[in-house]
């Protein structure tokens, strides 16, 4: 399966924005198997960052995580302060913690503007942003979480895999 659509200015990239080597996570903030897979991918771009472009993409699966949508909301939210990166990394790294009022208080420790921030959780234009990476994931053959995938291809295996595969390039 391919990767539907192409990475673009629009996605939310970190590393090396011109490399040669994309990897895209369809990922989900409350799923255990994304959580894991989150200080792979932070070693992985320490080590590796100048030679990846390292995408995310929205993929909450709402039925089984309660407030996986709510996460990707606000991580959407902060990004339009600038910090999307910094509220991805919070809400994997206290998983534990998430819900609502919790997202709240990162959103203060960040110092983001909490008026904007509580009407950016409600803005037509940040909901469609989070369906249409759910949709560009189902489009791409996404179908749980983590997936991750290498130059438009998806990639069967995970997070540990593929820093393994990428370290013998």
């Amino acid at each position: 399966m391919s990767l539907k659509p192409n990475v673009s200015e629009a996605d939310h990239i970190l590393g090396n924005g011109q490399a040669d080597l994309t990897i895209v996570e369809y990922g989900d903030y409350q799923c255990a198997h994304c959580g894991k897979a989150h200080p792979v991918i932070k070693s992985m771009m320490n080590e590796l960052g100048s030679q990846i472009r390292f995408v995310f993409r929205n993929f909450p699966l709402s039925e089984m995580h309660p407030y996986a949508k709510s996460a990707a909301l606000a991580a959407e939210a902060a990004a339009l302060q600038g910090k999307f990166w910094e509220m991805h990394d919070a809400i994997f790294e206290n998983q534990n913690l998430l819900n609502d009022q919790w997202l709240l208080d990162m959103a203060e420790q960040l110092d983001l503007d909490m008026d904007k921030f509580r009407s950016d959780l409600n803005d037509e234009s940040l909901i469609d942003r989070v369906e249409g990476d759910f949709e560009s994931g189902m489009m791409s053959g996404v179908n749980g979480t983590p997936t991750f995938f290498v130059n438009g291809q998806k990639f069967d295996g995970g997070a540990e895999d593929l820093v393994r595969v990428l370290r013998e390039q």
